[in-house]
This record gives structure tokens, C-alpha cells and sequence, in this order.
């Protein structure tokens, strides 16, 4: 330390330390623990978004990185201010997103003594953090903040939770820089060179191809490789729900979503193909619906991943690659200049085969959601970010909506956390503000965080709100209809107010559609109204998600194809 420099407060060099970090926004909600904080903060140019619920908080911070690769950030009070964020940590968790969240926690002699709104938030999300902190000299700040921001970001990205008691904040120290200690903390980079040579040679050898592509993909910034690699090997393209982006829409070598809202090309094709090049994935069960003993059995599985407990976790690995994705990829392509391009002619014969015989199939004469949904997708610009929330609406999203670039659709994958969507459009819009965004969601999952009408009210986002009202839990009604033989139960959403002065009561336009002609010309009043808007499509609870694979099938065994 320098003789005679200032003292600063622990919370200002907490707000200068997540300045230097790139930190241009964050997400909270304020409590009397972060007093130091939040006066702290007239002084700092970091932009403080008002929540209306902590929830609301973390998955703004969610829809942040989602759509710019950045590290998003949250802020909470201690004790139910912090708990209330733990569904949007664990969300951000399994689909590896990038976030620091911060937390207020009483004084550090109160710590373990069940003081007023004291909560052990590092012991709650050990589970669902790549890291925690609880910081107990205000000196350890500068070197905590570089080290969450960078295990936030790099690697396999997730969320990372620094506990900050309210001493801490308000105590006075002289400034100071501070290096990271990350000892035992590894970033694999590029992957092993004999084995992307082995793989590059298995592509050359191989007559029905795959690759099926995930969120790792876009996380990597790799969807230019894997486009330029799928189209100078002619190898057909699979996503997961988190991969869809990766390629264009209508892309000609792409097949679709696999799993158990799938297309039938790309489901036919994983489990008949002879290489399954694995990029950036987990196997979920909702790809390999739990059967990993079961799934693309006729393939050698290359599993191409920066995460090596993912190898082998789920489904048997010959060619396992630790690595970045965009760098291997870059290594496997220069590779494969020295063979000749596959024999697939026939491969694809049958692939487009399957495309023309099995399409996404609706009825066009009535109002349905894949309708509007398209044809928001028609009216909308290749820029447009689309947000969901979770349920039958999300599943039709990733079907029908023409994404065409990596980072524009943003979903909860992993946990299938209702109430996402709202909040992480916000988000979004404050991430992105001269590009479009539209909320896609259903009356269940709308009114989870519906409060965060007055955050978007207030904020002036110009979000496009599409929700798709059929008055019932949609999904959980077609679980019921298809595997519960029609008893249905709880899933009537009788009582729902009306949208649309909910919407009017904050400032937002409402408008409601129930008829088929209104379809077009409500979506483009909407797009052109320079700010907020909620367009209500009355949609039939009959209307399901097809094709759909039975639990405890293999994906091959669909119904409604």
C-alpha cells in the first residue's frame, strides 16, 4: 500500500473492481445489509436496473449473457433477498451460463448466530455455483471479483456467488490491485492432435454421418467453423434445444432439434448414422431419452467437450476430445484438407427423404401458436432475439421459429424453469437495445414474474410480448392426455385475469387476438409501436406438441409424426 493514498469504502471498491471487469449493468433489488452499496452506487457509472423480485434479478442477469457472451450480474439483500435467487443460480447452472451474483449478508460477528435475515446462501448453492465466496476482509475484494468474473467466464461457464457481510462493504481501506489465485484451476484449450487426426479420418471413412451440435458450440463461438466444416464434408447437421442457432435456419444441411420434441429426420438420422460427431453436448435424456445404452448404437461416438466430466457420463465415447470447441473444430477441419470428401450421396438421399416425408405438420386454416409464431418469424429481422418461457410454447418456438443467428433464442434448458422468459427478455432488451426481442410465453409461465411488467414499464423496453393463452398448464395437460389416459388434474387455469388490462395498468399496450385474420396485422402494429407491447393470442388447449417420444423409448418411437 501506498503511504498518504485514500481510504475507500469496501463497497466502492467493489463497484470499481466490477468496472474494471467490463461491468455495465446490474440487476437488484436493495436491503438494509447493502446500505454501503447502494450509496456507493450514486456515485458509480455502473446502471442499477430496479427488479421487482429477486428472481426477476438473476434471470435478467441470465438473458444478459445469454444473448452477448458476457458475464451477467445480480444483486440481492442477505436472508430472503439471497434465497429468492437460488431457482435462476441453479438455472444458470445447467445451461452453463455466465454470472457473478452478489449477495448482502449481515455483519460478520453476527455470522452463525441466526441473526435477523441470516442465511448460509454459500452452503445453499455449493451445489449449483461453479464457485462461491464469502468475503471476510473487504482487502480480499479486488482479487475475489477478478477471480469470479474469470471462472464466471471461461471454461465451462456458470455462476459464481460472492457473500458480502455489510462490514465488509462500509469498512474503509486503502485501495489496492490484486492478483488472482487460482492454483489447481485449468482452462483446456486446444484439444489432442492425435485424436482429431483420428477423428478427421473416421469423417473421410464414414457413409451416414452426424453432427450433433449444442449449447458448448455456441458458448465457444463456434458456429462459423462447424457451418464451414458441415458444408465442405457434406455432413448433416442435429441441434439441441440450446444449440439451435448454431446453424441458420433453413440451412440445407440442417436436420433440426433431436430428442423428444425432435424432428423425425434428425431423430431417423442420429440413431441410424455411423458417426455421431458430438459437439459441445451432455446427452441429455431429453436427447437420448435416459437410454444411453440405446442411443445411436449403429455410430462411433466422438464427444468433442471442455468439460471431461461430461465424456462418458451418459453414452459409451471411442473418440473422447477435451477442448475448446472452436478451436478443435479449426484443427479437425485443417485435418480433413488432406482426405477426400466422403462418399454420403446416398446418406443424404435418404435424409431429405425423411425431411419431405415427416415435416413439422399444423393446421393452417385456424388461429394455432406454430401460425403465429411463424409468422412473427416472417415479419421480425434476422437480428431479432427471441426469448421463451417453458412449456408447450417453448417446444413450438424451437420447431417453427426461423433463428438464424447464434445468441438470438434464449431459453431455460436444463431445469425448464417457468417464469424464465419475462425477466430474461428484459435482459436481453437492456443487453442488445437496438435490436428486436420477443417474448414467447404462455399464460402458466407469464404470470410466475409477472411483476416485472413494472421493470419493463419503467425502463421503456420495447419488448414484444407474444403469449400464447390456452387457460391451461398446456404441457402438463398433454402428459396427462397421452400418458394418463384424459385424467386430467390441476391443470385448469381457471381465475386467470384479463392480460390485457393487467398490461394497460402498467403503461404497456395490450392487444388480443382471436381470430385468425387479426394474425398478421396485430403482429406488425406491435412491431411498429415504439414501445412495449402485449399481443394475447387466443389459442385452443387442444393444440399439442408433435412429434412427442414416449418416456422410456428410444427417440425412433414417436408419436404424432
Amino acid at each position: 500500500m501506498n503511504e498518504g493514498k485514500k481510504r475507500l469504502k469496501g463497497a466502492t471498491i467493489l463497484l470499481e473492481a466490477l468496472e474494471k471487469e467490463g461491468a455495465d449493468v446490474i440487476f437488484g433489488y436493495p436491503g438494509g445489509v447493502l446500505l454501503p452499496l447502494y450509496d456507493a452506487l450514486l456515485d458509480s457509472p455502473i446502471r442499477h436496473i430496479l427488479v421487482r423480485h429477486e428472481q426477476g434479478g438473476v434471470h435478467a442477469a441470465d438473458g444478459y449473457a445469454r444473448v452477448t457472451g458476457k458475464v451477467g450480474v445480480c444483486l440481492a439483500t442477505s436472508g430472503p433477498g439471497a434465497t429468492n435467487l437460488v431457482t435462476g443460480i441453479t438455472n444458470a447452472y445447467m445451461d452453463s451460463i455466465p454470472l457473478v451474483v452478489l449477495t448482502g449478508q449481515v455483519v460478520t460477528s453476527l455470522l452463525g448466530t441466526d441473526s435477523f435475515q441470516e442465511a448460509d446462501i454459500t452452503g445453499i448453492t455449493t451445489p449449483v455455483t461453479k464457485h462461491n465466496y464469502l468475503v471476510k476482509d473487504a482487502r480480499e475484494i479486488p482479487r475475489i471479483i477478478k477471480e469470479a468474473f474469470y471462472l464466471a467466464g471461461t471454461g465451462r461457464p456458470g455462476p459464481v456467488l460472492i457473500d458480502l457481510p455489510k462490514d465488509i462493504l462500509a469498512a474503509e481501506i486503502e485501495p489496492f490491485s490484486a492478483d488472482m489465485d487460482l492454483k489447481g484451476y485449468h482452462v483446456p484449450s486446444k484439444g489432442d492432435s492425435d485424436k482429431i487426426a483420428e477423428v478427421a479420418k473416421a469423417i473421410s471413412k464414414s457413409r451416414r454421418p452426424v453432427i450433433y451440435a449444442g449449447g458448448g458450440v455456441i458458448t465457444a463461438g463456434a458456429g462459423g467453423v462447424l457451418r464451414q466444416l458441415a458444408e465442405r464434408s457434406s455432413l448433416p447437421v442435429v441441434t439441441t434445444l440450446m444449440g439451435i442457432g448454431c446453424l441458420p435456419s433453413g440451412h440445407p444441411n440442417l436436420l433440426g432439434m433431436v430428442g423428444l420434441h425432435g424432428a423425425v429426420a434428425a431423430n431417423y438420422a442420429v440413431d441410424d448414422c455411423d458417426l455421431l460427431l458430438a459437439v459441445g453436448v451432455r446427452f441429455d435424456d431429453r436427447v437420448t431419452s435416459g437410454l444411453g445404452h440405446l442411443f445411436a448404437t449403429k455410430a462411433k461416438i466422438v464427444h468433442i467437450d471442455i468439460d471431461p466430466a461430461e465424456i462418458a457420463k451418459v453414452v459409451r465415447t471411442h473418440i473422447p476430445i477435451i477442448g475448446d470447441a472452436r478451436l478443435v473444430l479449426e484443427e479437425l477441419s485443417n485435418a480433413l484438407e488432406g482426405y477426400t470428401v466422403a462418399q454420403v450421396g446416398d446418406w443424404w438421399d435418404q435424409l431429405r427423404a425423411w425431411k419431405k416425408g415427416y415435416p413439422i405438420k399444423y393446421d393452417k386454416d385456424r388461429l394455432t401458436p406454430q401460425m403465429v409464431i411463424e409468422c412473427v418469424g416472417e415479419l421480425a429481422n434476422e437480428d431479432t432475439m427471441v426469448i421463451t418461457d417453458v412449456g408447450q410454447h417453448q417446444m413450438w418456438a424451437a420447431q417453427v421459429y426461423p433463428i438464424m443467428k447464434s445468441r438470438n433464442f434464449a431459453t431455460s434448458g436444463g431445469l425448464g424453469t417457468m417464469g424464465f422468459g419475462l425477466p430474461a427478455a428484459m435482459g436481453a432488451q437492456i443487453a442488445r437495445p437496438d435490436d428486436i426481442v420477443v417474448l414467447i410465453t404462455g399464460d402458466g409461465s407469464f404470470q410466475m414474474c409477472i411483476q416485472e411488467l413494472a421493470t419493463i414499464a419503467h425502463n421503456k423496453l420495447p419488448i414484444k410480448m407474444v403469449l400464447l393463452n390456452n387457460g391451461v398448464l398446456g404441457m402438463v395437460r398433454q402428459l396427462q392426455k397421452y400418458f394418463s389416459g384424459e385424467r386430467y388434474n390441476q391443470i385448469d387455469l381457471q381465475g386467470n385475469p384479463d392480460f390485457i388490462k393487467i398490461a394497460e395498468a402498467y403503461g404497456i399496450r395490450g392487444i388480443r387476438v382471436d381470430s385468425l385474420e387479426q394474425v398478421r396485422g396485430s403482429i406488425s402494429e406491435a412491431f411498429k409501436h415504439p414501445g412495449p407491447v402485449l399481443l394475447e393470442f387466443a389459442i385452443s388447449p387442444n393444440d399439442d406438441v408433435l412429434p412427442i417420444v414416449p418416456p422410456g423409448k428410444p427417440i425412433t418411437e414417436m408419436l404424432g409424426r
